[in-house]
Order: C-alpha cells, then sequence, then structure tokens
C-alpha cells in the first residue's frame, strides 16, 4: 500500500491545505491515506469510481481531491467528468498522476503496476504510450473550469537513473516479467535458494534496462492539478 498522498502533504504546506481543504471534502481512491482527516473516503469498498453519480449527487463537495487513482480508471475521460460533476460550482478539484516519463518510463503495460490502464504527460504534444493522455488538456476540457495549477512535482527523483532501454529490449523486458514467476517456481523446485534466485532474476532485469521505481522512496515522479469550478458569481471574461 502505497501512501503517495502523505508524500506530497508534505510539498503543500499549511497555506495549500486552508485554502483548498475546508469544507466538504471527497478523497477518491485514497486507501488508508486520507488526504485531510475530515475528508469522505471513496475507495474500492464504497463503489466504483469509474461511475461515481451513482453513489453521490452532483455538486456536493467544495473539493474533490485523487491521488494516483486515475490512471486505474476504465476510462479515465469519462471517470474524471464525472468526478468534476461532484464538485460544487466555486469548489475544486485536486488531481495528482503519475508522469509517464518518470514513472512508466518508456514501458507499457507498466513495469511497476501492472493495473495502470492510462498514462499521463504535461504539455507534450506526442507520446511513446498507447493510452496516454495529457493531463492539462483533459482537464481543460471539463465545462466551467479554471485551472489554478498545473505541475510536475518530482522532489527527490534522480534523472540519472532513468533507463532508455531499446523498444527490443523492452519486448524482452515484458516477455521475461510475464515468466518470471514460473521461472522462479522452477527454479525453485530445483532446490535454488529463494532469496538468491530473486537477486538473479533482479539483476537480470537490470541488465535487460528494466527501470527503477524511485517513487518506492521518497522520490516524486508525478503532475498535480488544481482545478476550480466557476460559478454565476463570477466576473465576465475579458476578450480582445
Amino acid at each position: 500500500m502505497s501512501f503517495e498522498a502523505t508524500k506530497t502533504r508534505a510539498i503543500r504546506g499549511e497555506d495549500f491545505v486552508a485554502k483548498f481543504f475546508s469544507g466538504a471534502i471527497l478523497d477518491i481512491g485514497c486507501g488508508p491515506d486520507l488526504v485531510v482527516p475530515h475528508a469522505q473516503p471513496f475507495d474500492v469498498e464504497h463503489g466504483d469510481a469509474n461511475r461515481i453519480l451513482d453513489y453521490l449527487p452532483s455538486e456536493s463537495f467544495d473539493c474533490v481531491h485523487s491521488s494516483h487513482c486515475l490512471e486505474h480508471m476504465r476510462d479515465a475521460p469519462a471517470a474524471l467528468a464525472q468526478w468534476w460533476a461532484v464538485v460544487k460550482p466555486g469548489g475544486f478539484l485536486i488531481i495528482v498522476v503519475p508522469d509517464e516519463d518518470l514513472y512508466e518510463q518508456g514501458m507499457w503495460p507498466s513495469a511497476f503496476n501492472p493495473d495502470h490502464k492510462a498514462t499521463f504527460r504535461l504539455d507534450q504534444a506526442t507520446s511513446w504510450s498507447p493510452v496516454s493522455h495529457d493531463i492539462r488538456a483533459l482537464v481543460a476540457g471539463l465545462p466551467a473550469v479554471e485551472i489554478v495549477d498545473c505541475a510536475l512535482q518530482d522532489h527527490g527523483y534522480d534523472r540519472g537513473q532513468l533507463r532508455n532501454a531499446p523498444v527490443a529490449r523492452k519486448r524482452v523486458l515484458l516477455r521475461f516479467a510475464g515468466r518470471r514467476e514460473a521461472l522462479l517456481g522452477a527454479l525453485m523446485r530445483l532446490g535454488w535458494p529463494v532469496s538468491r534466485l530473486s537477486e538473479l532474476l533482479a539483476r537480470a532485469e537490470l541488465a535487460l534496462g528494466k527501470p527503477v521505481d524511485q517513487t518506492l522512496g521518497e522520490a516524486m515522479a508525478q503532475i498535480q492539478v488544481v482545478a476550480r469550478k466557476k460559478n454565476g458569481a463570477d466576473p465576465p471574461a475579458v476578450t480582445a
């Protein structure tokens, strides 16, 4: 169980918390790591976050927060639209997603989380990923939206550890990963020690160019978007 919200909270500061996390807060996909103690959790035991309007009324929360959940949704744009629908006018949506270049590092399916169904980039026209979304553009497409902030958060990330294995090696890695458990089991039946086997297989993967998951430690490899839902009291937009 990861605690990415706790890591992010450490860099947000008290002013951020006071500004965005007052009132009724919904925390989607939070697990045991609520963004603030008074937030209402919504995780697998509460229902399907892809269809959150089946469980919660529209325009019912001052802030909807989700950290490292959108990438698990079957249809990220559709899920995001539903999450946006439960934000009150004048309220906020705060989304944190992995950055595809720093987290997946050119490998799809994800080498670190096979449940990921989408990847995300920031302000890039193209992507190596077949399931990529530009998160700023995705949020900007929501109705009555104002993007307050959108930024890469890479605190503690060492780009010197980025792996840029050729495509052919990535394909070998994916095949290797799919057969890893079967190979491990076969060698264990031959009497090989488990710890030694795991070490040898890990070395083989690194030699092939397997990326390193720095987020297992304190490093971040994510994008945060803060969006506000406009209301009728907002001044009209000024056009040139």
